[in-house]
């Protein structure tokens, strides 16, 4: 009986030990994987990437939703740039529309950076600003759904995107009443910041992927394609009928994407 029971001790113990082993294995495996820094645009806030947030964190990836200022190209790349030297370990850095523009130039000597990733976004070259990019090709329409610009204390002035146009411009195929809070609680950005010419891209050392919808009217689909394969993008996914915020509409295949950059080698 003594020895029946030292058996089954030594196997309850030894099972222990390989359940813990497993679970060390499955957190080594989940550090490893790299941190997804997601930077928002114009007219937009973090919340806009809840969806792709929600599915990136179920399959395991840290996080980092970074608040752009949305005040200048070189300003804003500097700030993002200060949020990928605080985290350990490899980054892959997400841009949307402007902050696209903002990836582009924070990646630069960041040896962390693993990837680029364009989501509806700007992928400047040196001396193009994001203006001259949403006006290169045909069929945009933000610059009629303005407000009235808000003048600056120091001067310049901010954008808005007028409420009532709001929906349609920016987020048609989301949900109106999501499309009404998005409105309401949006972002501006300096004009200054949409005109500023972009300096040396981060695209031409860094791989490259890019999603973006057919129905974007901030940037034409044209626009973002061209951009897209002027980058060399890794693998550019094209959703039929999104809108310029595909990753609030379409976040699993915005997630998809990402993991797809953070998982190539």
């Amino acid at each position: 009986m003594k020895k029946l029971a030292s058996l089954i001790v030594a196997a309850g113990l030894l099972a222990g030990l390989t359940q813990a082993s497993a679970q060390a294995q499955t957190m080594n495996n989940a550090s490893t994987k790299p941190t997804i820094v997601l930077v928002h645009g114009a007219f937009a806030d973090s919340s806009s990437w809840n969806g792709v947030i929600s599915q990136l964190s179920k399959d395991g990836y840290p996080v980092v939703a970074a608040a752009n200022p949305l005040r200048s190209v070189a300003g804003d790349a500097r700030y993002v740039a200060s949020v990928v030297d605080s985290i350990p370990g490899p980054v892959v850095l997400v841009g949307h529309s402007y902050g696209g523009a903002v990836i582009t130039t924070a990646a630069l000597g960041k040896p962390q950076v693993k990837s680029l990733v364009y989501v509806a976004a700007f992928a400047p070259d040196q001396g193009e600003s994001a203006g001259q990019l949403a006006g290169k090709f045909p069929g945009g329409t933000l610059g009629a759904a303005l407000a009235k610009p808000v003048p600056l204390p120091a001067g310049g002035v901010d954008l808005y995107i007028d409420q009532g146009k709001f929906w349609k411009q920016f987020a048609a195929d989301v949900a109106e009443p999501e499309a009404r809070l998005m409105a309401t609680g949006q972002r501006p950005i300096a004009e200054a910041a949409l005109v500023e010419a972009s300096g040396e891209p981060a695209w031409k050392k860094f791989p490259s992927y890019f999603i973006y919808g057919t129905a974007d009217l901030n940037i034409p689909a044209a626009g973002l394609g061209f951009m897209a394969e002027r980058a060399g993008s890794r693998k550019t996914v094209v959703v039929p009928g999104a809108s310029h915020v595909v990753m609030t509409s379409h976040p699993k295949a915005v997630a998809e994407l990402i993991e797809a950059a953070a998982a190539a080698h």
